[in-house]
């Protein structure tokens, strides 16, 4: 097992450009990881990494052993995905990613209640709104909200969510509420975005009696985290574009209030997204389960609130 935890590790540098990085994955110190890839460079005879002083990257030797090793690990994956679905008892890692305001609202909260009904399957959480090479960073399962565009991915559809312009009272008395949507740019209202390298969404699509519009939009500034969006709307300082059910709260004790209403932004679509191969793994399986039912009953109660 030795060679094997070795070959895991060199796998997990390579996808991770980084042993702290890869050790952190993997529960073990940059020492233990940089020992494995001594030791599996000493057996090969060869050298794995080129070393600078922010990243690994691989030889040319390293690339051509990534490829195999690769294999060799998702392979010993498949075969015991395939022993676990015959006996029943799945067991193993899940690595999961979310964005931070859908991962803390209606993932995180179930992650400890899914061990407990499969304590056998370990799950390891990255929360970001960055959107996340999944195949690259080795993820099983992405939760995600918006339009999900890899065709080498599968996904899962959980549910549509209703999406919302909603103000502070103070901003809107500041600045006075958009009658129609041209004011959000004709009066240069300040419009709070998600923004990150390599984010696509730098406008709102807007539903008109003309049909979907898009408008680009513009703030003073933005954020690559929804929850802070959330908190300078709360604080006066712009409008955001939510799904319902993460301000609704907000809505019904009057800290935020709906704008636009007859012209609300297009629904966003919450699903998980996971490689092809996964589908076959009967852990994966149980999650997305799991996870599809409790997360559409918790958005139900968010919604349905008094």
């Amino acid at each position: 097992m030795a060679y094997l935890d070795n070959i895991a590790v060199f796998v997990r540098v390579v996808e991770l450009g980084n042993l702290s990085a890869a050790g952190r994955d993997m529960r073990i110190s940059p020492a233990v990881a940089s020992n494995r890839i001594k030791e599996l460079e000493k057996h090969l005879g060869v050298r794995l990494f080129n070393r600078t002083t922010r990243q690994l990257m691989p030889t040319e030797h390293g690339t051509v052993f990534y490829s195999g090793a690769k294999q060799v690990l998702d392979a010993i994956v498949e075969a015991e995905a395939a022993v676990a679905a015959l006996s029943g008892q799945p067991r193993g890692t899940i690595r999961v990613t979310a964005p931070l305001g859908l991962g803390r609202r209606l993932i995180a909260s179930g992650i400890p209640d899914f061990h407990d009904t499969y304590p056998d399957i370990e799950v390891r959480l990255r929360l970001s709104d960055h959107n996340v090479d999944i195949l690259k960073e080795g993820i099983d399962v992405a939760f995600r909200l918006g339009v999900i565009e890899d065709s080498s991915l599968r996904m899962r559809g959980i549910m549509e969510c209703e999406r919302v312009l909603v103000a502070s009272p103070k901003y809107l008395a500041a600045r006075g509420e958009p009658t129609d949507c041209s004011e959000l740019i004709g009066r240069k209202h300040d419009c709070l975005m998600l923004r990150y390298p390599g984010s696509r969404e730098f406008f709102w699509m807007l539903q008109t009696p003309e049909g979907v519009v898009k408008f680009e939009v513009h703030g003073p500034f933005d954020s690559d985290d929804g929850d802070v969006l959330t908190e300078w709307a709360l604080a006066g300082r712009g409008i955001i574009n939510k799904p319902r059910f993460e301000v609704e709260p907000y809505i019904r004790d009057k800290r935020l209030q709906v704008i636009l209403t007859k012209t609300p932004p297009t629904p966003v679509q919450f699903a998980a997204v996971y490689p092809h191969k996964k589908l076959q793994d009967p852990k994966v399986r149980l999650l997305l389960d799991f996870m599809a039912d409790r997360c559409q009953k918790l958005i139900r109660d968010i919604l349905a609130a008094k």
